[in-house]
């Protein structure tokens, strides 16, 4: 394998455990505009997605699509239910507490709301500044623009990064920048029933982050 210089870390189900809430929060709201998703279709087609691609996907399964005001209104309901249940994933305070290589976070959040949820974990101080988001690119994941872009801004090569993700759009992103994909399955929509096909290409996977250490530890990184 590769030398692996920077770790960079998706956001949501591999830091925080927040599908699950995002899920619920996300489908309640778009009710008040009378738009019925299924869960099936977050689950599916939106997990590990900006927003502007989940309201893209909203239009084309139900054929309407909130006002521009329902991103301002989502935001403040799932940030408001995020100060009530959001968790760290278990085990990741360890792994990064011990981790010596740079990393990033780099998520399909907003800025905003990336930034507070990570405070809400205290997870914030692990990266400093090195948070990057899918608004600071022209194409969201799959492309690989965003993971391109985060290591371009850490000065490093795409070949030695390691791009820890739980969706099968982080996994496509990671591939198609050129960097060592891991896939993550720890956090609580995949005891939900969400999963990622065996046809989505990654270099490894791992069910907790326990394995993650493990491995992390293999390659001299913490």
């Amino acid at each position: 394998m590769k030398k692996i210089e920077l770790v960079i870390f998706d956001c949501d189900g591999v830091l925080i455990d927040s599908e699950m809430v995002s899920g619920t929060v996300f489908i309640s709201e778009l009710k008040r505009y009378d738009i019925h998703l299924p869960e099936r279709v977050f689950f599916e087609r939106m997990i590990g997605r900006s927003f502007d691609q989940a309201i893209a996907t909203i239009r084309e399964e139900t054929g309407k699509a909130p006002p521009p005001e329902f991103k301002e209104e989502l935001r403040a309901a799932l940030l408001a239910r995020f100060e009530q249940e959001l968790k760290p994933i278990k085990g990741i305070t360890t792994l990064l507490s011990g981790l010596k290589t740079k990393r990033c976070v780099a998520t399909s959040s907003d800025p905003v709301r990336a930034a507070r949820s990570l405070a809400i974990t205290k997870l914030s101080d692990y990266f400093g500044p090195n948070v990057f988001s899918a608004t600071m690119v022209k194409k969201g994941k799959p492309a690989p623009d965003l993971f391109l872009h985060a290591a371009h801004a850490l000065n490093t090569d795409p070949q030695h990064c390691v791009v820890i993700e739980d969706s099968a759009y982080g996994l496509m992103a990671a591939k198609s920048a050129g960097m060592t994909a891991w896939h993550f399955s720890g956090g609580s929509h995949f005891q939900a029933g969400y999963s990622v096909s065996d046809t989505v290409e990654r270099d490894a996977s791992y069910a907790d982050m326990a394995e993650i250490l493990g491995a992390a530890t293999a390659l001299h990184l913490v």
